[in-house]
């Protein structure tokens, strides 16, 4: 761990959320030194990944000014209380800049905080900034026509994953110790594994998303928002935060009372862990492959019962990527319905142009979806979901590669993995199926590649079990840590 020379201590930008909020809490550390470091780490070295769209120095200073003087009066203080945070560019942060990675936004400022921003700033997290995404969030990587592309810290010539690659970048870099991101296809787990960080896609519903005018928007395929922090235990304390039901989203879970943070303390010697090399139907370069192999047997080391099982889908992948991305397209076909209705604006037509190509092919050019196709893909998501289920029902866990390659160079999508033809764009992802399903993954560090290059892998838990996840990732962070892998 990088250490101050000026105080011989740990440098603040290398510190967990959970030592920063202790710190904080007894008054070992001033959340305006915290604020101030982040942000002069920022400043010194966004440039080299563009992992932040948008940075709200003034009101992050300001606001750990007052965190400091709650503090000194000895305030109830929340379990965040002076945490930096970064948002997702796709979510609104009152008084700040939300561009959606598109031009079409590229000065629209939001009104009010999203729910769990709210939340976050009810807890005393302090937020420094929005994160880059592609436009919409449309994209296994992050690149735009606003601030263009993010890179990995562990070579920024590489991509950074998508569509959270900017908070991936963020944590990897050492940029802030948590931020959020969203998961529609894989977007919180990918760029977990291409920057070596933690991040959970909690249970559908874990966290709410109260979004209007379509409150049902995100059930098809499931749309998660969850938390990312280079330590489990980080992840855990944001989720903490993070969940509980609200009334205006019609899938919300309850609360059941589950102790996050707690989790991430207990043993895995009872858990029986499913390891699935290629979800028995993916292609995984082999150098992905034996560092997986390798990784899962922190697991076994740790006391769990780890056993080689696929699930059965009863479908190829390729079925499954067309059923998701037929669900997919509904889903942005109704987004580029509420920029029409709702901001006047006209992707179809005049608007266009200021589009990125890809979107443009991926969503305007797309053939559109039958009902009879939409009941086809339900069905094929129907074995997905089975599959899981049916093997969870043996197994508490089950645990695969996230992706099939280790990050490549911008623009360079691969069109074959171990040999094998795959949709360029997104085929070398093993995530989408989890979206079909709904159940809580978290994505963990896996290793390096020799080359250096971040290789993670997704633990599934049982629907709901978001805190047998938490455990299972914190036993595989004690056993095979990574926290000294980070670019000095």
């Amino acid at each position: 761990m990088p250490i101050d020379p000026r105080t011989n201590v740990p440098a603040i930008h290398t510190l967990s959320a959970t030592r920063l909020a202790r710190d904080i809490r007894t008054g070992d550390r001033s959340p305006v030194d915290v604020v101030d470091a982040v942000l002069d780490r920022i400043a010194a070295r966004n440039d080299r990944t563009n992992a932040f769209v948008t940075v709200t120095d003034e009101s992050a200073r300001e606001a750990a000014r007052e965190a400091e003087r709650a503090v000194e009066r000895g305030d109830d203080l929340g379990p965040l209380h002076g945490v930096p945070v970064a948002i997702k560019d796709l979510d609104d942060v009152a008084g700040v800049r939300t561009t959606f990675g598109s031009k079409l936004f590229a000065d629209h400022v939001a009104e009010a905080d999203d729910e769990f921003v709210r939340r976050l700033r009810d807890a005393g997290a302090i937020v420094v900034g929005k994160t880059n995404t592609p436009e919409f969030g449309l994209g296994c990587t992050t690149d735009n026509r606003v601030v263009g592309p993010t890179g990995t810290p562990f070579d920024p010539d590489r991509i950074a994953g998508g569509s959270s690659g900017g908070a991936g970048a963020a944590l990897g870099d050492r940029l802030v110790p948590i931020a959020q991101g969203s998961d529609t296809g894989g977007s919180i787990r990918t760029p977990a594994s291409c920057c070596h960080v933690f991040g959970l896609k909690p249970s559908f519903g874990r966290v709410p998303r109260v979004d209007r005018p379509n409150a049902f928007a995100d059930h098809t395929p499931f749309s998660h928002t969850g938390p990312m922090a280079r330590t489990v235990a980080d992840a855990a304390l944001m989720l903490q935060v993070m969940a509980g039901p609200d009334p205006g989203d019609p899938f919300s879970l309850p609360a059941d009372g589950t102790d996050y943070l707690a989790a991430t303390e207990r043993p895995v010697d009872d858990l029986r862990v499913a390891y699935s090399p290629d979800l028995g139907t993916y292609p995984v370069e082999p150098t992905v492959r034996g560092i997986v192999d390798d990784a899962v047997g922190a697991l076994d080391d740790a006391g769990a019962t780890v056993e080689r099982a696929d699930p059965d889908f009863g479908y190829d992948r390729s079925a499954i990527l067309e059923a998701y991305y037929t669900m997919a397209k509904v889903l942005w076909e109704s987004l580029f319905d509420g920029l029409e209705r709702d901001h006047g604006l006209d992707p179809r037509g005049a608007d266009r142009d200021r589009l990125r190509p890809v979107t443009v092919e991926t969503i305007l050019e797309a053939s559109d979806v039958s009902t009879r196709e939409y009941e086809r893909a339900q069905v094929v998501r129907t074995g997905v979901y089975d599959g899981v289920v049916d093997l969870l029902r043996e197994y508490d866990l089950l645990v695969t590669p996230t992706l099939g390659v280790a990050p490549f160079e911008h623009g360079e999508h691969p069109e074959t993995v171990d040999g094998e033809p795959v949709d360029r764009l997104r085929g070398w992802l093993l995530t989408q199926p989890f979206n079909f399903t709904g159940h809580p993954v978290g994505a963990v560090p896996a290793g390096l590649t020799d080359d250096g290059l971040p290789v993670g892998m997704q633990v599934v838990g049982r629907r709901h079990a978001d805190d047998v996840v938490l455990a299972a990732g914190a036993a595989v962070e004690r056993e095979r840590p990574w926290h000294d892998a980070y670019p000095a």
